[in-house]
């Protein structure tokens, strides 16, 4: 049976593999993760808190997140064009739920203005405005 010290460098290594840390948190996390298991083995309950960057301020304002060339994360300050997969990897966060704890309406796009454009244009070049267009008809026909 492996140590509690093992279980807990397993456990912070698995979490570190997928999330970037820098050597201050790696050892951090180590010593709050070796303290929870050993409390659980002790049969101790052990008191669990909500994340404290969830419950903080905005790191940035809304004016000043959603910019051109890209878009600042308002829970941890870094900028990217798009949101969504940055809220999902680094703060197991939804879109919606993101919206809902900033604020923002639901018609406001998680990505930055120049990658929407150019999404955009890609879109229109390659035509698949037109082959929606055909699907939906197709699809009206049927119903018809």
């Amino acid at each position: 049976m492996a140590t509690t010290l093992e279980m807990a460098a397993e456990i912070v290594s698995a979490h570190a593999s997928s999330s970037p840390m820098s050597k201050e948190e790696l050892i951090a996390e180590l010593g709050e993760v070796y303290k929870t298991l050993a409390a659980l083995e002790k049969g101790e309950v052990v008191a669990t808190e909500a994340p404290v960057e969830e419950e903080a301020g905005p790191v940035v304002s809304k004016r000043k997140a959603f910019g051109k060339k890209q878009i600042i994360c308002m829970i941890c300050g870094k900028g990217m064009t798009t949101l969504t997969r940055h809220l999902k990897t680094a703060h197991d966060m939804k879109p919606g739920e993101y919206r809902k704890q900033f604020g923002i309406p639901a018609g406001t796009s998680l990505a930055a203005k120049d990658y929407s454009e150019s999404r955009r244009q890609m879109a229109i070049d390659k035509g698949l405005a037109d082959g929606l267009a055909k699907a939906r008809a197709a699809r009206a026909k049927k119903k018809k």
